[in-house]
């Protein structure tokens, strides 16, 4: 029976889509590339006020900080893109999302706005944990002496815990963002014409389906790859802060330059 099967790939055409790109692919890349940066950096800085919430001492900011991180862990970030792309019209009675969007000069399209959102608002319940672990890992030393040299909790964790918590959550946070570069293709389920999108439309145009979807796979594969060769580039500058891979082996701050910093309230 396998003596009748027939390969049907067409190596030329396969060459040509990776190696002599059209000018929609690369928009469709270039679309890729930002709609990840955005959406991790919401992401990331929505985590951060959100591990504050969780590891406040109001009962609310805690229970708030809970049901976020279950929701949003425990449902499918295509879930919510459609939840938020199509139910929050519907549940307004407006369209919050429309085709085109002012920004500025610019024009932005909704659809993109509220993939945007959607990852943004997904990602942030798993760097909320992210945060959180790095740091209760930080030396609790540093606070307890810092509380004792009268520091707000503010300056505390402006200067002395996140700076510290940086380099501890760098390696999780570019994992998370090697999946978010993954995570935008689902942006072609609301009509963008990111880089899935854009391979979709030339399948359907020319039925090269193996070949398209190959050559698309590799596009990611680079995508990734780069990435990851950032993010050890990054690791290895930022890994001077700590010391035997441990951050309670690190020095951290003296007790003269904690009253220093007290001094700036």
């Amino acid at each position: 029976m396998l003596n009748h099967i027939h390969l049907q790939f067409n190596t030329d055409f396969f060459l040509n889509f990776v190696f002599h790109p059209q000018a929609v692919l690369f928009q469709g890349l270039l679309l890729t590339i930002i709609s990840a940066i955005v959406s991790q950096l919401i992401g990331t800085v929505l985590g951060i006020m959100l591990a504050m919430a969780g590891m406040s001492r109001l009962w609310i900011l805690k229970a708030f900080n809970q049901l976020y991180i279950w929701f949003f862990r425990g449902t499918p970030v295509l879930v919510q893109l459609v939840l938020i792309y199509f139910g929050l019209p519907y549940l307004l009675g407006f369209d919050i999302f429309p085709a085109v969007m002012p920004l500025g000069t610019l024009q932005i399209s909704g659809a993109v706005v509220a993939g945007i959102v959607s990852f943004g608002l997904h990602e942030a319940a798993y760097m909320s944990e992210i945060t959180r672990a790095g740091i209760i890992s930080i030396d609790s030393g540093q606070a307890e002496a810092a509380k004792a040299l009268g520091m707000p909790p503010r300056l505390l964790m402006r200067r002395i815990i996140l700076p510290q918590t940086i380099p501890v959550i760098v390696p999780a946070l570019g994992n998370q963002f090697n999946n978010m570069l993954k995570t935008t293709a689902l942006l072609s389920i609301i009509g963008v014409s990111e880089m899935f999108r854009v391979a979709e439309q030339l399948q359907a145009a020319t039925f090269m389906t193996f070949e398209v979807y190959l050559g698309i796979s590799i596009y990611y594969l680079l995508l990734t790859a780069g990435w990851t060769a950032i993010q050890m580039l990054l690791e290895k500058n930022l890994s001077r802060h700590l010391t035997a891979g441990s951050v309670k082996r690190r020095p951290g701050k003296s007790l003269h330059q904690l009253a220093e910093l007290a001094d700036e309230r």
